[in-house]
């Protein structure tokens, strides 16, 4: 199946067959790793990615799905000369990635969060993660990143 897309600002056009998953289509075709497989049934969010704006769990997501819509991966957070944005640069700061198996799901569902809501309580940014397992670093440090990104934009 023929799909167009936007992927991380580049326009991509990709022969895949209608039952392959965004995901596959990303790490295997695409080269494009930060995304990661773990369950395969959308529980855990470490394959989330965002489709115009919206986190998805790619391993349940058609790459169909996405003709004409924008996708961003983690790979596409940062700027063009590898500086990281404000968020991801909390996580470094607030010791929020130990492993990093769950990071760049849990970096780009924050990341949609805060282009929402720029200013997030805390209630909000665990519903907001609530859908992305952390096995080694615990959900404490991550909230506390966010919430100085969101003290950061109040300043």
């Amino acid at each position: 199946m023929h799909t167009e897309f936007v992927l991380n600002t580049r326009e991509i056009e990709i022969e895949a067959p209608s039952t392959e998953t965004l995901l596959t289509t990303l790490r295997e075709r695409l080269q494009l790793t930060g995304s990661k497989e773990a369950c395969v049934e959308g529980e855990c969010g470490a394959c989330t990615v965002l489709v115009n704006g919206r986190p998805v769990d790619s391993c349940i997501y058609a790459t169909a799905a996405v003709d004409g819509l924008a996708v961003t991966t983690v790979e596409g957070l940062g700027g063009l000369d590898g500086s990281l944005t404000p968020l991801q640069q909390s996580f470094v700061d607030h010791f929020a990635i130990q492993c990093g198996f769950c990071t760049p799901g849990l970096l780009l569902t924050l990341s949609a969060l805060l282009d929402a809501n720029p200013n997030p309580d805390r209630k909000e940014i665990e519903n907001a993660i609530s859908g992305n397992l952390c096995r080694c670093t615990g959900y404490t440090q991550i909230v506390e990143a966010v919430e100085a990104v969101s003290l950061e934009e109040r300043s």
